[in-house]
């Protein structure tokens, strides 16, 4: 029983060692599904949202976020059939992105948006998810925790301390595996999101300052229990690498950052 478990979480483990390369826009993570089977479910589940969820009818707004998403994705060089649709959620301070570049973005992060380069810093964001392929990832990682629980499960059968062991492991593996894994993605995302929005004409200073303005909105649980990294940690980490930012947004053909 032991060499199993031991098996089973030495398999888990190994879907953290794979990080994004930020600069080949390549991850490495473990993939157990095709781009074409993730494409479809990101079309199935945009299509579902749209559905459920009330669209926004403001047309301006919808504009600028189909103009900048545009060209933040003609930046990432990724030839996917890329959708930005923004929905009525006052509050809900978001924005997602599913495989095949679908990419909705809720009116409650406008104002904490608060301008052209910082809806810029939002976009790139969530490009990068699809570029680097993380919703295969996070799947294919959900598909093997789920295989190995079953397996432990299995050799566990009527064990006294059945429940409390299985209990341990899904506290380690959410805390120690999953919810870390999912942290990197976001920074490897920020990362990626603003070169793409520098490469795109939009200053890359603006993304930090979102990260800052996103800390002031409270609400926030302890690092170590959410699936998104700190904002003041994410703004800290963009401007210790603004040097690699600022050569790129100086080539590009610059845009406006007008108030949203």
């Amino acid at each position: 029983m032991s060499l199993l478990v031991w098996l089973v979480l030495l398999l888990l483990n190994s879907c953290t060692l794979g990080s994004s390369d930020d600069s080949s826009n390549v991850a490495s993570g473990v993939r157990l599904l095709s781009e074409s089977q993730m494409n479809k479910m990101g079309e199935q589940s945009y299509q579902s949202i749209k559905s459920k969820t009330k669209i926004s009818s403001d047309l301006v707004m919808k504009e600028k976020i189909q103009r900048i998403g545009r060209r933040i994705a003609q930046a990432s060089g990724k030839n996917y059939n890329w959708e930005f649709e923004l929905f009525d959620e006052p509050k809900t301070v978001n924005a997602f992105c599913l495989p095949g570049g679908k990419i909705g973005v809720y009116t409650g992060i406008i104002p904490i948006a608060k301008n052209e380069a910082g809806l810029a810093a939002v976009l790139g964001h969530e490009v990068a998810h699809a570029t680097l392929s993380h919703g295969n990832e996070r799947v294919s990682q959900g598909l093997i925790a789920s295989i190995g629980f079953a397996a432990i499960e299995a050799v566990l059968g009527d064990s006294r301390n059945r429940d409390v062991i299985l209990g341990g492991l899904g506290i380690g593996a959410q805390f120690g595996i999953l919810l870390p894994f999912s942290r990197n993605h976001e920074s490897a995302a920020d990362r990626v999101g603003t070169q793409y929005m520098a490469k795109a004409g939009y200053d890359p200073r603006e993304a930090q300052e979102l990260w800052k303005r996103m800390a002031g909105t409270g609400g926030k649980g302890p690092e170590f229990m959410s699936t998104h990294p700190d904002p003041l940690r994410r703004a800290k980490a963009l401007e210790q690498n603004l040097s690699e930012f600022l050569p790129i947004y100086q080539v590009s053909e610059k845009q406006p950052s007008r108030p949203l």
